[in-house]
């Protein structure tokens, strides 16, 4: 298996060669250059395997240059009951006929990409060690991703964590997820701005070649390989657990901001899992939702980017989302470049009514906006009906599913957070605590430490240069 660029212009690599990096040399997201694809009778084959064993089988489809018993190894210390809680790693919860929630939160920051982080914690810190390098994960978070990676990463040989965080927009719980680590390879940096803003940061810091090779800079964001293809892994399992020994088409419904979760599942259909709908939920901040509407894509500023009770979805410009336009576009690096360089210089660009548009229906995406209001209502709803509580994230995914939902197939929701990550809302809804883990019983109080910064490119560098000394050898 072999990896280009979206924009056509990176000669093919290895896994590990593009296991530590963010973007591709030209400025495009690391692809795969075929999907491989899965018969009925490997699906029937996979159908009971623990899902160390489910994630090691697919994940030695894309990552062939570790020897199977390593690999094997990673994957097993990554997925186990100590770390999530039980054998299962990702329970599959039954509402109602036809209607599902995969537990995704039981990780250790109670986040879904805690699923995908673990795994990077070990992949990183083997190849690592294996080359005698050194690394410094530079990454954006709008509440989780940072936690998860630090989580993933605290006391890694080798592994420095610089993490932006817009600064006042998280929850209180995930702030002090993270600010509270005092781990020395731990640096917290709150940007004054909003999630879009540290992830230009992170782009400038990746674009600029001579700083990234010197300073050894790579990302757990979304936007890593590494993390998406873990996350495919899931989607194999909620079907497995949802269908029984009489496989059909499910679809499922996804919370979306960065678009890595649900590209997961879209890889996972194009692999040959019988997925029928792939429903994209977004919030008030719906500019995926105006595309896969309209074929307008159409990002908005920071002063158009609201701050809501989901805002780990508060996001505008979803960093995934050049994956999907280069497979609409049949894998046509040169013109998914150009549409990017149009959105550098207008803002915008709008697919709709060509070949590449059509494609969207042919995927099996759709798509819908919450509200605050409908989330408290959701929230509210599955208490009172069914005794579970789930988050604001999880309670959009929820509410734009029912309108999707279609006799005899399916639906998998799919939980990001638990619930006490977003006290204030959920007291909202059900007049009530939402249960937290022992753990984190007292976290909002416990001692900060962290940086705050404009959103100043050249800062960033000179405390990343400050705080990680020019590394030697490969970059």
């Amino acid at each position: 298996m072999r990896y280009v660029s979206t924009r056509g212009d990176m000669p093919p690599q290895r896994f590990t060669d593009i296991l530590l990096g963010g973007l591709a040399p030209d400025g495009g997201l690391v692809v795969p250059e075929h999907l491989p694809a899965i018969d009925e009778s490997t699906l029937a084959r996979w159908r009971d395997l623990p899902y160390a064993d489910l994630a090691f089988v697919l994940l030695r489809l894309y990552c062939d240059d570790v020897p199977d018993a390593d690999l094997h190894a990673l994957v097993r210390r990554a997925y186990t009951a100590e770390t999530f809680g039980s054998d299962e790693i990702v329970p599959v919860r039954t509402l109602e006929p036809e209607l599902h929630l995969l537990r995704l939160s039981n990780g250790p920051t109670l986040a879904f990409k805690d699923v995908a982080m673990q795994l990077l914690g070990h992949l990183f810190e083997y190849v690592l060690a294996r080359d005698g390098r050194s690394l410094n994960i530079l990454g954006a978070t709008s509440g989780d991703t940072g936690s998860a990676a630090e989580y993933a990463m605290r006391g890694r040989r080798g592994v420095r964590v610089f993490m932006l965080s817009p600064a006042g927009r998280m929850s209180p719980f995930q702030t002090a997820q993270m600010f509270s680590l005092r781990d020395a390879n731990i640096h917290n940096i709150a940007v004054d701005g909003v999630f879009d803003d540290c992830q230009d940061l992170v782009k400038a810091v990746s674009g600029d070649l001579p700083f990234k090779a010197r300073h050894a800079i790579g990302t757990v964001n979304s936007i890593n390989w590494a993390r998406v293809v873990a996350q495919v892994v899931y989607y194999f399992r909620a079907f497995f657990a949802v269908t029984g020994r009489e496989p059909r088409p499910v679809s499922f419904a996804v919370p979306s901001g960065n678009f890595g979760n649900v590209l997961a599942g879209h890889i996972a259909r194009r692999m040959g899992l019988p997925v029928r709908r792939l429903v994209v939920a977004t919030n008030e901040n719906d500019v995926l939702d105006e595309f896969f509407r309209t074929g307008r894509y159409r990002p908005r500023g920071t002063a158009q980017t609201y701050a809501t009770s989901s805002p780990s979805m508060d996001i505008s410009k979803a960093s995934n989302f050049e994956r999907l336009i280069w497979d609409l576009l049949d894998r046509d690096g040169g013109r998914t470049a150009e549409l990017w360089r149009r959105l550098e210089t207008v803002g915008e660009f709008d697919l709709g009514g060509t070949a590449a548009f059509a494609r969207v229906a042919d995927f099996g995406f759709v798509s819908g906006a919450s509200s605050h209001a409908l989330r408290v209502q959701t929230i509210r709803e599955l208490d009172h009906r069914h005794g579970v509580v789930i988050d604001t994230h999880t309670a959009d995914g929820l509410a734009v599913a029912q309108r999707w939902r279609e006799p005899g197939v399916p639906m998998i929701c799919l939980e990001t957070a638990l619930p006490a990550k977003f006290a204030e809302t959920i007291r909202e809804a059900i007049g009530r605590e939402p249960e937290r883990p022992a753990a984190y019983a007292d976290i909002e109080h416990r001692t900060q430490r962290f940086v705050r910064m404009p959103a100043d490119l050249a800062l960033l560098k000179r405390y990343i240069a400050t705080h990680a000394p020019a590394a030697p050898g490969p970059g």
